[in-house]
Formats: structure tokens, sequence, C-alpha cells
């Protein structure tokens, strides 16, 4: 680049949430918060309980590269599974589960938890859901809303790359991606708006504060925003990945959009903002199809293959990727078009056998795989 930017800032920080199963029956199971118990003993705050019983979340520390990243995941996949198995679990990684019915689901008895479901009800129970979430960090807020508002429309064509859950309580949805479906019931969700400046979307978040919609900031779930306490854009659009690489590479991709954006303002190129309704438009494309559709390619006003827009996108990125360290991770989006998403993976195993059972053995059995 020959400019002598910091591409150091781009540091990786990645959420995943699993599901906790039983061995013999693959349904989820309520794991009374044994193996987050167990898991504090190793990994202190980087394991944690959610909202539904049968979910566990962990988080990686502060990583410099991809790489240390996916090692990490790796490590924590790796040891939840272990102390899953000892206790008498097993683990998953599906952005739904393919059968089990979120009726029948032990909630955690986590006062913020009861407030939630207090305010959202039926919509809160129902979230039985699986998600990424990725934290890039930037040194410069006011850097960041603009990164923000620019990655907006790359959205659709990552969670595209993502999509993980096609069924949803023994049905078959038609969607690659059915958890955003499921996602859509809760207030604050989806694609955000443009903010014209950091002050604007502060005072936006008091308006909010002040008013009573929220109390604090985290309660805005949109799947990108500029986080309210760490210094990082969270991208929290994907589904779980199935497996450790899928997840490495979508926060590779990730990383590799806010450093380019980074690059091209810092020599004042700017981008067109798209409307929230165009971008939304990706991603319900995205949800459906996952990589086998098209996608609306607004600049010429067409529909593309999403596999075009992604190879556009590598493309776009690639003046970053090598400064950043992420070249072999990035260039497993090609192993994704050639074996499909999870969610064209999950499909392939139930019209195989036509069983809803063997599709969870198979996502079990794809956890700790590369």
């Amino acid at each position: 680049m020959g400019m002598g930017q910091n591409l150091t800032q781009f540091t990786i920080g990645i959420e995943e949430e699993y599901m906790v199963l039983d061995p013999a029956s693959k349904e989820l199971k309520s794991h009374q918060q044994a193996i987050v118990n167990e898991g504090e003993k190793v990994f202190k705050d980087k394991i944690k309980a959610e909202m539904h019983q049968a979910v566990v979340e962990v988080g990686t520390g502060i990583c410099q590269d991809v790489e240390a990243a996916y090692q990490e995941i790796f490590e924590l996949r790796t040891s939840v599974s272990s102390i899953a198995k000892e206790l008498g679990y097993s683990i998953g990684a599906s952005g739904t589960h393919p059968f089990s019915l979120w009726e029948t689901q032990l909630i955690s008895d986590q006062s913020r938890y009861q407030a939630l479901l207090n305010e959202l009800q039926q919509a809160a129970r129902s979230n039985l859901i699986f998600g990424l979430h990725v934290h890039i960090g930037m040194e410069d807020r006011r850097m960041a809303i603009h990164i923000a508002n620019t990655a907006r429309y790359f959205l659709p064509h990552i969670y595209a790359l993502s999509t993980n859950s096609p069924f949803w309580e023994s049905s078959n949805t038609g969607y690659k991606s059915y958890r955003s479906k499921i996602f859509d019931k809760f207030p604050r969700t989806g694609i955000p708006d443009y903010f014209e400046s950091i002050e604007a979307y502060e005072s936006f978040i008091q308006l909010l504060i002040k008013t009573n919609c929220i109390d604090n900031a985290k309660k805005i779930w949109w799947d990108l925003r500029v986080h309210p306490v760490y210094n990082t854009i969270e991208f929290r659009i994907c589904d779980v990945p199935m497996t450790v690489q899928e997840t490495a590479t979508i926060a590779a991709l990730f990383q590799a959009l806010c450093a380019k954006i980074y690059t091209l303002r810092r020599q004042n190129i700017n981008f067109i903002n798209y409307q929230r309704a165009l971008i939304n438009e990706n991603k319900w494309r995205a949800s459906r199809y996952g990589i086998d559709g098209l996608l609306i390619d607004f600049g010429k006003e067409k529909e593309v293959p999403v596999k075009d827009l992604i190879n556009e996108l590598l493309e776009f990125v690639d003046g970053v990727v090598d400064d950043l360290g992420s070249r072999k991770h990035i260039e497993k989006v090609q192993d994704i078009f050639t074996n499909g998403t999870g969610a064209d993976r999950q499909l392939k195993v139930f019209k195989e056998t036509g069983s809803l059972v063997e599709v969870v053995k198979y996502i079990e059995g794809s956890f700790l795989q590369d």
C-alpha cells in the first residue's frame, strides 16, 4: 500500500453460540449451566450462559490476526466439546436446531434474561437461535461509524456464506438461513440505518435510553453496530458456522472489509450509502437462497449471482489481505463455493437420509473438523 497505514488496529474478537445436545436423542438439552461452570474454571469469562439453557456462548480474547482467532476458536470448541462429553452432553454449531421445539426449552433464571422475557414475551421465548458475532477493533469511533455505514452494503454477501439454518421445528423451511427470520421478531434488529456522524449515533442511543425504549445500548441488536462499550465494530448478521474454518474465513472477510474501507477513506475515497430498504432486499435473498441465489448490484441496477459478487468483494479487499496476514483463510471462500454452506450440507444429508437425526449427527461430527 505504501501509505504506512496502521492496519494492526483491526484486531479480531469472535463470539459463537453452540447447541448443547443429548448424545442419544440429538435433542437440545438443558445443561443447567454445568458446562459453563466447568468451562469457567479453564476459561474464566470466555464462556457464558445464554437465555436458553441449551445454549453455550464462547468468546475469544482480542486477537491480533485471523490465524490467532482461528487457533483460539479451535481451542474453545475443543474444550467445550470435551467438558460437555464428560458431563454427558455433546455439542454442535448450527443457526437453528433442526427439530427441537423452543416450547420445551428451559430458560436461564438470571435476572437479566427474566427481565428480557418479561418485556419481549414469546418473541424471546421462541428465539432459540445460534449466531456468530465478529468484533473488529477500531482506534477511532469517527472512522468506525464511517466504516459501518459503508460495510452495511456488503453484509448480505458475507451472510450468504454463513447460512447454516435451513430447518426449524422439524420442517424444511425453504430458507438457507431461517435464523434471521426468527430474530426479526425482536425490536431493533436487521440492517441499521446510515448515521452521518458518531454524534448522531450516540444521540440516537441517548434518545432511546431517555425515553425508556432501552435501558442500555446493548439492547440494539442490529446486524452491525459500532459497539456501545468496546472500540469495535461488531458484525452480528451471520449464523454460527458449522466448522472452525468457516468461522475464520468469515471473520477474515469482515476484517479485510474494514481495513479496505479505512485505506480508501484515508485517501478521501467515499462510497454511495445505499438505503436500508435496498440492502434489506439483498439480505432477504441471502437468507432465502444462500450462495446459490442472485443479489442485486445496485450500481448496475441488475441481478447478479451471489458468487460473482463475493468474488468481486474478494478482489476489492485483495490489497489489504497480505498486510493483515489472512490470505490463507480468505482463500477458503472457494471451499465454501465447492462444498456448499452449512445449510447446503445439512440439506444434502437430509436429502440422502431423510432423517433430521442424521443431520444433527452430521453437525455434531463437523464441530471440530477443519
